[in-house]
């Protein structure tokens, strides 16, 4: 471990000593720290890392990166060192780099087959044959047959270290006279290969550069940074001049590596001026200091175009440094491209599409492969979250841990524990759990009946350390969503966290599609009265839709609540008074409903699951800071019967390889979607009836879908309609004609969101396996129709009957499960005919 902060970059570069003076030691232990939930110290780490084991702490670190592919520069040799091949279980993409210099080294220790002297002749043959046999698999393998596999072991670039042994004013004329006498003197000095000869390394790099060419091979040149052997004048990239104008070598596709750090402004000025290199920032992140990690970023963006920058950690042999990497990359992005927009560089648009270039886009056509680049922990589209971790590092006060989920009613629940414990057992082992968690309802905390769900058996809750975080308004603890398993590493088939996962994957593996959804998130504010000794919980206020009185009034809440959002890593990117923004990328808006003390916040679009993740923390963080304010917040479908009820709206789009595919490729499509949006959204349309029994899964649910309320009570769908339950959006933006996403209106705050979205992409895949069209959309209120379209179930009891009709949920969502939810469902619908005012306590469920 003292290895990995005292000098866990690429070539013992800067010695810094174990007294922790140096900034980026004092920030990577305790970013490391805060990840394993261990003692801010070494010999906490060290303790933790013992205890856990290479495999179980690579796969925390790299999940937590969300790192989408490993290309591995292999050119130091260890002791102890794991083949390229044992990286496949961390990353959906792993590649090679291949070292010029070092199979140089390598080829000259080895020797001639019949131990005669090396030539020029016989090396070059040698070397170049070398260098062709690893592209020409590769290529060979991806493009001539495209097989969806990971592609291990071969070479997707190539990589010189010139500037450690020679420096970077390469001769690309080197004379075959001077390369011979470069050749003898390294062969001198005898085994081990060591070469240092500037002419030889001129040649190497030449003759790399054709095969590059041949090949279509990207090539990483190491600039600036590096030990003391290395002369850090000579790394300065304005030495490359002449090897960038030598008209050979035009279209080579060249990155300096590492900022060029000290010499940042030179090489933007080289990415501006010469169209084939590119840049890459990794080690000036996470080595210098937070100043100089923003300055540097900041001095490669002065000319450079951002389609030319991007980003790689170079980890080095520890699993901790791609975790410390990527976590400052995106907050010293997050910095720089924030105060670009203020400072009128980019607009908010251009500054989301600068980090979707820098962290994914960049790196993937400059290293020309089509394979899928997904984090294998999620299978979907790399999120706009990182590790919900917050800015303060892991203190000593901490003292509590709280586990949650949330149930197949939809109501959170946790388990707290001390902090040692989690730390020392729970993380590991998970905690124990009835097996009848999951056959609770709304009214009473008893297993139902017809679930298969009882007394008698128990699972774990496994937190899911890539969810931990401070809880912002109570300082000492810190809460973390679980997975349910039969035991740690054995996922339970009732698990809502596990469904949504299992749709995601096939949805992945049988389209090459991922799901994103963005949630519109509706909640009343209440106060308690006193009337006649008891206790009522009216309104907090009378104001109508977007009242600037109401936001005034509750002001000091909204601040708080934002805030706290703000802090677990939830983006929040305008706070308004405005119609609702319809979720456009990533903005957030805040607003006063229509509702008498009903408010709403939604969500910009992320992955699937971190959208679920980030409505079970917004929903924690809304009815926590209405506690501390004396009001009680509440997400139930109708609070007043009389009243406007509270959805939980979401919008959903397809993703293929980065790119919305939901739209249409032009204005000119029937209904401004793809074929492959189309079918998707048919199929939804199709499920509807069903889907609902996971969305609208109370019966109070079915007192909010009603006609005329906007809520979608008739199984349709329409262009901006608001009375159709599924609503196909054209935000900002977009041409006209052509639409991003579609909405479900019928979702509201007493689903399961894992569940519910579970349930919308089982019902697209249908649509995308049997190619369902859509019916014309109504483009009115469809109650006003003389012929109405077919009506949603007016009740739960009706929706849980056509479920069971519904055999498509069965083998996507899962026989077991199914037959918990619809048990479940059973009960409320049994519980709530014979208690007719009990909807009412549901404001304290949910």
């Amino acid at each position: 471990m003292t290895c990995l902060l005292l000098d866990y970059n690429e070539y013992s570069r800067v010695q810094i000593h174990s007294d922790g003076t140096c900034f980026s030691f004092q920030r990577g232990l305790r970013d490391i720290a805060e990840l394993y939930g261990s003692e801010v110290s070494l010999r906490g780490i060290q303790e933790y890392r013992k205890c856990s084991g290479l495999q179980s702490i690579s796969s925390l670190c790299f999940k937590a990166a969300k790192i989408a592919a490993i290309l591995i520069d292999d050119g130091i040799e260890f002791d102890k060192m794991h083949e390229i091949e044992w990286h496949r279980s961390f990353a959906p993409v792993v590649g090679r780099i291949l070292r010029i210099e070092r199979l140089a080294e390598k080829i000259l220790d080895e020797g001639r087959p019949d131990g005669s002297t090396w030539t020029l002749d016989t090396f070059t043959e040698t070397f170049t044959g070398k260098l062709k046999s690893y592209p020409c698999l590769y290529f060979t393998f991806l493009y001539g047959f495209n097989f969806p596999f990971q592609i291990a072991d071969k070479i997707v670039g190539l990589k010189s270290i010139a500037a450690y042994r020679s420096g970077l004013g390469i001769n690309t004329n080197v004379t075959r006279n001077e390369a011979q006498e470069g050749l003898a003197e390294v062969l001198k000095v005898g085994s081990p290969v060591r070469i240092t000869d500037k002419s030889f390394i001129d040649y190497l790099f030449v003759q790399s550069l054709e095969i590059a060419l041949q090949f279509n091979l990207p090539v990483q040149i190491h600039t600036g940074f590096g030990d003391k052997d290395l002369d850090l004048r000579l790394s300065n990239p304005l030495h490359l001049r002449t090897l960038l104008e030598d008209k050979r070598f035009t279209k080579c596709r060249l990155v300096l590596l590492h900022a060029s750090y000290p010499f940042s402004k030179e090489a933007s000025y080289l990415a501006c001026v010469y169209p084939q290199v590119y840049l890459d920032f990794g080690l000036a992140i996470p080595k210098l200091s937070v100043h100089g990690m923003i300055s540097s970023v900041k001095e490669l963006l002065e000319l450079a175009p951002i389609k030319k920058v991007m980003f790689s950690t170079d980890g080095y042999a520890f699993p901790e440094t791609f975790y410390l990497g990527a976590k400052r990359a995106r907050e010293v992005v997050f910095s720089v491209l924030r105060d670009a927009c203020i400072d009128g560089d980019l607009s908010i648009p251009e500054a989301i599409e600068a980090v979707k270039d820098i962290f994914s886009e960049n790196a993937k056509k400059f290293y020309m492969t089509n394979l899928d680049f997904t984090p294998l922990d999620s299978k979907t589209n790399v999120s706009t979250n990182f590790v919900k971790i917050g800015c303060d590092a892991l203190q000593p006060d901490v003292a509590l841990v709280r586990i949650i989920w949330v149930d197949t009613s939809g109501q959170h629940r946790c388990r707290v524990v001390p902090r040692k414990r989690f730390h020392d057992i729970v993380i590991k082992n998970g905690v124990g759990l009835t097996v009848a968690c999951m056959a609770l309802i709304s009214a009473v905390d008893a297993p139902a009946d017809g679930t298969n769900l009882g007394g008698v058996g128990e699972i774990r809750l496994i937190p899911d350390l890539s969810t931990k975080c401070r809880i912002p308004w109570s300082k000492q603890e810190e809460m973390v969503l679980a997975d349910m398993h039969l035991k740690p590493g054995e996922a339970w088939e009732y698990c809502p966290r596990e469904a949504l996962r299992r749709v995601s994957k096939v949805l992945k593996d049988e389209f090459n599609l991922v799901m994103n959804a963005g949630f519109e998130n509706e909640f009343y504010l209440l106060k308690s009265v006193s009337r006649e000794l008891k206790e009522e919980f009216i309104p907090f206020d009378s104001t109508p839709y977007c009242s600037t009185s109401a936001f005034d009034a509750a002001s000091p809440m909204l601040h708080e609540v934002v805030a706290a959002l703000q802090s677990l890593n939830i983006p929040v990117e305008q706070v308004c008074l405005a119609q609702p923004c319809e979720n456009t990328k990533e903005a957030v808006s805040l607003h006063a409903e229509a509702g008498k003390g009903q408010f709403e916040i939604a969500f910009g679009y992320t992955t699937c699951t971190d959208a679920a993740d980030n409505l079970v923390f917004a929903r924690e963080v809304v009815r926590a800071v209405a506690r501390k304010h004396g009001l009680l917040a509440t997400f139930m479908p109708k609070f007043a019967l009389d009243d406007i009820g509270s959805g939980s709206h979401v919008h959903i789009s397809l993703w293929e390889n980065g790119r919305n595919v939901f739209m249409a490729s032009s204005e000119h499509s029937t209904h401004g979607m793809s074929k492959v949006g189309e079918e998707f959204m048919a199929g939804v349309l199709e499920h509807l009836p069903s889907i609902l029994a996971f969305t609208a899964p109370v019966p109070n649910s079915y007192d909010r879908i009603q006609p005329n309320t906007w809520s979608g009570a008739y199984q349709c769908w329409g262009k901006e309609n608001r009375e159709a339950p599924l609503r196909t959006a054209c935000p900002p933006g977009v041409p006209d004609g052509v639409v991003s996403n579609f909405e479900i209106k019928a979702f509201d705050g007493c689903a399961n969101p894992h569940l519910g979205l579970a349930s919308i992409i089982a019902a697209g895949i249908d649509g995308l396996r049997r190619h369902l069209t859509l019916p014309e959309p109504v483009d009115t209120n469809p109650a006003s129709l003389d012929s109405e379209p077919q009506r949603l179930p007016r009740s739960l009891s009706e929706s849980v009957e056509a479920l069971e009709k519904d055999g498509v949920f069965r083998d996507l969502i899962g026989e077991k499960l199914l037959v918990a939810i619809k048990g479940v469902r059973k009960a409320e619908i049994a519980f709530y005919s014979q208690n007719k005012d009990a909807y009412k306590q549901l404001i304290h469920r949910y």
